[in-house]
């Protein structure tokens, strides 16, 4: 009984032990995420100042202003 906890606890540690190792991202990866990032908040922006999508912004601000309370 006492070796197959003994077993148990050791394939838990060394399970954990692995998991650790991989467990945050290289300076490569980070270098993606942020490529990533500034890209998609560079067609956020381009699409949030189109012509359309500013009119509309504009609209919906102006219509929440302009409510009754």
């Amino acid at each position: 009984m006492y070796q197959a906890v003994r077993a148990r606890l050791r394939a838990l540690v060394c399970r954990a032990r692995a998991v650790r190792r991989d467990a945050g991202m290289v300076t490569s990866e980070y270098a993606m995420g942020i490529v990533a990032a500034v890209a998609f908040a560079v067609v956020l922006y381009k699409v949030v100042t189109s012509g359309p999508v500013g009119t509309a912004l504009r609209n919906i601000v102006q219509r929440a202003l302009d409510g009754r309370m």
